[in-house]
């Protein structure tokens, strides 16, 4: 049999990191199986050990990495800057709670798909989470405090990112709880939110 190379063990855990990623942000850590996993991974399930010493382990990069991803598309809009549809913490409010984001818990932020997970499981996973958070926190401030330049101290700017960020996780949850059973109840909830961000 031949030896797998180094790029190819590369790969593969690339490939099972993704593929948890989209699993437990759409189906929560607990719900999804390391067989299961690995064969959305295009592996099988006796090669996991081999990359990872547990799905705590495994649950941790791949919050990690999904953090990564979505903080990077925010850094990016922001420093877009404005643009005819408004200032870019606009198109973040927008571009969170519309129904495209809501549909697709398995590649959207993680913020919202990870937090009952994060909150449930270990101290690895929830310090991961917290990074994420900071980060989009951190983000959201520096932002507000360019949009307000001299009308806000930086702890306001860091409030307002504190509640607005709250406000997107929060909706979003909710609005993916009942999407099911009450489409038009999750459609206000974003609806409402995305009008009145900050109120």
């Amino acid at each position: 049999m031949p030896r797998i190379t180094r790029e190819d063990k590369a790969r593969n855990r690339q490939n099972i990191v993704e593929a948890a990623g989209r699993m437990f942000r759409s189906k929560g850590v607990d719900a999804v199986g390391i067989a299961e996993l690995m064969k959305e991974a295009g592996l099988t399930h006796g090669g996991f050990y081999n990359h990872f010493a547990s799905k705590e382990d495994l649950a941790a990069e791949a919050c990690g990495a999904s953090f990564t991803a979505s903080l990077g598309s925010l850094e990016q809009l922001l420093e877009e800057g404005a643009d005819p549809t408004g200032p870019p913490l606009k198109r973040v409010v927008d571009t969170y709670l519309s129904a495209a984001h809501r549909d697709a818990p398995d590649g959207g932020c993680p913020s919202a798909s990870l937090v009952v997970d994060a909150g449930r499981h270990s101290d690895t996973i929830q310090s991961v989470y917290a990074a994420g958070v900071e980060g989009y926190l951190t983000g959201f401030a520096e932002e507000f405090a360019r949009e307000h330049e001299g009308e806000i101290t930086p702890q306001e700017a860091r409030e307002r990112a504190v509640l607005l960020f709250s406000r997107l996780v929060g909706a979003m949850v909710l609005a993916r709880a009942v999407s099911h059973v009450q489409p038009d109840l999750s459609d206000e909830i974003l609806r409402t939110c995305r009008a009145r961000p900050l109120d």
